[in-house]
């Protein structure tokens, strides 16, 4: 079945089979490996990615779900001047450490910033839930997205989704 989709803001089509895991056929297909399989329930946000501006964990979501629609990866986030600056922070308050969780954690706080940058801290834990870290205390991760937060507010940046 062909399935069409915007990639990473560019129109694509892939022939599969329409029950294959979105984390599967970027991965597989797409060469995006920012996205990737850890518990493969949905419970650790390592797969994330935004499906229709919205933060989802790909390997629950089969191929078929996205047909006209959206997909943005880290990858794609992070070629944005809000991806950099969020990539920026979380390199400034040495929130990274191995970077298995990081993809999932970028594009969480993407869309935290890009729809509520308030540097509530119980906001942002919120918005950052649906990701484990197995590395960090997450203080280092909460005090990266307030990072964020604040340079955001001191700066015009173009908010708008790939």
């Amino acid at each position: 079945m062909i399935i069409n989709f915007h990639l990473n803001g560019k129109v694509t089509s892939i022939d599969t089979d329409p029950m294959r895991r979105l984390l599967d056929v970027l991965r597989e297909d797409y060469k995006l490996t920012s996205v990737k399989e850890s518990c493969g329930e949905g419970e650790c946000g390592a797969c994330a990615v935004l499906l229709n501006n919205v933060p989802v964990t790909s390997c629950l979501i089969n191929i078929i779900q996205v047909d006209g629609g959206n997909v943005i990866t880290a990858e794609g986030i992070s070629e944005t001047p809000l991806g950099k600056l969020i990539a920026d922070s979380y390199e400034e308050t040495n929130a990274v450490q191995c970077g298995f969780c990081f993809p999932g954690f970028l594009v969480t706080s993407y869309h935290y910033l890009n729809n509520d940058p308030d540097i509530d801290e119980d906001k942002i834990k919120w918005a950052l839930s649906g990701n484990i870290c197995r590395c960090t205390g997450y203080r280092k991760i909460i005090d990266a997205v307030q990072l964020a937060c604040r340079k955001l507010a001191d700066q015009e940046l173009d908010h708008e989704s790939i």
